[in-house]
């Protein structure tokens, strides 16, 4: 068993209910393969072989199991709690008899093993597309007074365009808007970006 001393702490300094839950997943992890290399990611216990394959962590009340890809191991037994998300595939774990049979869950294990092996890769996340970023007819009619502020505008990046339109509109009063919008006109014929102050 390729056991790690940081997961022996984190199992020790767990809630006592649940030292007996983390400690039988282990063994469990384990037994479906041998080669399985223990580690920790993000603060909690993660059992490798070729990649991820499964997670356990221990919270006040409850236990947590769940599968790298979880999202695509056959579920044939239902055990999987719907509408989880990959960290907590089985539900909250209070006890061990919250727990699935034990030849179940090494099956789950090696299926999730398998994927690895096999070099089946989690779908990609959907790329969010990034909202258009509407800039006010007031700041474009200051800009266009102001062909140097203008063309340099037109050459910043979304995000240093998207911080002087909300700086704009975040101002308050009628005044400080006034004043704000002079202020990025100035500093856009400059080149300077609405962060200016804070680049080193």
């Amino acid at each position: 068993m390729h056991t790690s001393v940081q997961v022996d702490q984190y199992i020790i300094k767990s809630a006592p209910f649940a030292i007996p839950i983390l400690e039988h997943l282990r063994i469990l992890v384990h037994h479906a393969d041998a080669r399985i290399v223990e580690t920790i990611k993000w603060g909690m216990p993660f059992f490798d072989l070729k990649g991820s394959v499964c997670h356990i962590a221990a919270f006040k009340h409850h236990c947590a199991f769940g599968f790298w890809k979880g999202s695509l191991i056959e579920d044939d037994f239902n055990i999987f709690e719907k509408n989880t998300s990959n960290m907590g595939m089985l539900g909250k774990i209070k006890s061990l008899a919250d727990l699935p049979a034990d030849d179940i869950l090494i099956a789950y294990i090696q299926q999730a093993i398998q994927l690895n092996e096999d070099g089946v890769k989690l779908p990609a996340k959907p790329k969010v597309t990034p909202q258009e970023l509407i800039i006010p007819e007031y700041f474009i009619d200051a800009l266009q007074e102001n062909s140097l502020a203008l063309q340099v505008f037109q050459n910043f990046s979304a995000s240093n365009k998207k911080d002087y339109v909300l700086w704009l509109e975040e101002a308050k009063t009628d005044a400080t808007k006034q004043k704000r919008l002079e202020t990025s006109i100035e500093w856009i014929s400059e080149g300077k970006t609405r962060m200016w102050k804070y680049k080193k």
